[in-house]
């Protein structure tokens, strides 16, 4: 059954490291790795999740001896092509790509691969992998799927409302909300569906007139933690015990499930899919047998299971 609501917490996380656009952050004097591998690193925004991801990315390319060059797209498609088409022009040996909008990968492929610059995916990987290097996978239907279950499994059969609070339209945000949606049993009926943008202040926003216009609102599935903080303190301020179900698995969030705040995230660690990303890189470009896909575990996180959690972010 749902907890009690308690105090919320508001997160606003800034992309920390190298965030600068074509910022350098390779170790020593700034030359290239033993092996001459440099790699460029396209961030697709501006949240926690992004802001650990390239910790992850720059952590282990100084392992690996890789130079590392980043660059922060900001939730637009065209500003990610063109950090592309200026990582080609540095001579990097691959391009690590987080993407902003599926959609667009497609030509940020196309560019690349006519320049001879393979490209790695974080997160999402095309339908077609002949054209990439490889990818580091998070099933985001598979997250939505999990946040639902937890509902259909609380809600025990009865008629229940549900809320979304989506992150920016494309890439994993329409995944995700795809996944919870198709998972949800019969029983359930979302009732508002509305982009949060994956900015904390706009989700809240958005609950406050969610829960207005549905006053008996039983759930909510929100696209991250940082926005899932905000969409807590909407309800809680409108006096509704309404059941948070959301993503990522950062020690906020891992906290917020063990107050009760939260009733369920899905872990899936921007730590391990930086390394991971970084190392399978790396090794493909060496020829070494490595999984051209990865799959990144996942996990749903409650009060029950909360030291079961991966670290998220490197410290």
């Amino acid at each position: 059954m749902r907890l009690p609501a308690r105090t919320p917490r508001v997160l606003f996380a800034g992309v920390t490291g190298c965030a600068l656009l074509l910022t350098g952050c390779g170790k020593g004097d700034g030359t290239t790795g033993s092996g001459g591998v440099s790699l460029g690193f396209v961030n697709g925004g501006d949240t926690t999740f992004h802001s650990c991801l390239q910790k992850a990315v720059e952590a282990q390319a100084g392992t690996e001896g890789a130079k590392v060059y980043t660059a922060n797209s900001h939730q637009n498609a065209g500003t990610e092509l063109s950090n592309i088409e200026d990582m080609i022009s540095r001579g990097v040996s691959a391009l690590i790509v987080q993407t902003v909008n599926v959609d667009a990968l497609k030509g940020d492929i196309a560019k690349a691969k006519a320049a001879g610059v393979p490209i790695y995916l974080t997160s999402v990987v095309t339908s077609d992998t002949d054209d990439i290097l490889g990818a580091a996978v998070v099933d985001l239907k598979k997250v939505g799927s999990l946040d639902a279950g937890w509902v259909a499994e609380d809600a025990a059969g009865k008629d229940v409302q549900v809320g979304i609070v989506a992150g920016a339209p494309g890439a994993a945000s329409d995944l995700l909300v795809g996944g919870f949606q198709d998972a949800l049993p019969a029983t359930a009926k979302v009732v508002a569906n509305q982009p949060g943008m994956f900015n904390p202040a706009k989700a809240q926003d958005v609950a406050e007139n969610m829960i207005q216009a549905n006053p008996d609102l039983d759930y909510a599935f929100v696209a991250n933690e940082e926005m899932a903080f905000g969409v807590r303190k909407a309800f809680d301020a409108a006096g509704k015990d309404v059941g948070i179900v959301t993503v990522n698995g950062t020690d906020e969030g891992l906290a917020a499930v063990k107050s009760g705040e939260f009733s369920a995230t899905v872990a899936n660690s921007a730590q391990v899919i930086g390394r991971t990303a970084v190392k399978n890189a790396v090794g493909l470009l060496d020829g070494k047998k490595v999984d051209k896909i990865a799959d990144i575990p996942l996990l749903l996180v409650t009060d029950a299971n909360l030291d079961e959690a991966p670290q998220y972010c490197a410290k």
